[in-house]
């Protein structure tokens, strides 16, 4: 369990493979399995990262956050995922709602 959880961090700074332009990007997997190292329940709560859900952030500023990544704290996705994709991403954060349950 200590190897998992002090493996978190490096985790969430390696670069992911890039997605192929031709292929849906399915954002809530994408969450799951990329995102939700840092930000929890699939953007609806702050984790190692800030919540999502909610967030008073223009859409440019996460545009930016997402390809340049932030020094420290999240990796740049610029080269893993193109401008409809990041679009995509931001669509899913502006459409998170309370989880029901």
């Amino acid at each position: 369990m200590l190897l998992t959880i002090s493996a978190l961090p490096s985790r969430a700074q390696q670069p992911a493979s890039p997605a192929p332009d031709s292929e849906q990007l399915d954002v809530g997997q994408l969450f799951a399995t990329t995102c939700g190292w840092c930000h929890s329940a699939g953007g609806r709560a702050a984790g190692k990262g800030p919540q999502l859900m909610d967030t008073k952030r223009d859409d440019d500023f996460l545009r930016i956050r997402i390809k340049n990544g932030k020094e420290g704290a999240m990796p740049a996705f610029g080269a893993v995922f193109n401008d409809a994709q990041i679009d995509e991403i931001i669509k899913y954060i502006r459409a998170l709602k309370p989880s029901e349950g």
